[in-house]
């Protein structure tokens, strides 16, 4: 099954590792590492022109998403159900 992300990005749902609220990136220290060092590997993406609501981490990359993390993982959640 497939996620959708935003925009035009769809992941598969058995890459996903996490999803957050976006205020985990000012809240947590590690979190801002952890983003830190996948930004210096260039495996971060930002999805689309709006403003990011949630981080959502793959796999192999992450992703800043415009839709809010309570949304992201109800569409999660659904599949993982199915």
């Amino acid at each position: 099954m497939y996620i959708h992300l935003g925009g035009e990005k769809i992941i598969r749902a058995a890459e996903l590792v996490a999803i957050f609220d976006i205020s985990i990136e000012q809240s947590s220290k590690l979190s801002k590492q952890f983003v830190a060092q996948a930004r210096k590997r260039k495996d971060v993406e930002i999805i689309g022109e709006e403003e990011a609501k949630s981080i959502v981490v793959t796999e192999n990359k992450i992703y800043y998403s415009p839709i809010s993390s309570s949304t992201l993982k109800k569409r999660s959640h659904h599949f993982a159900t199915s």
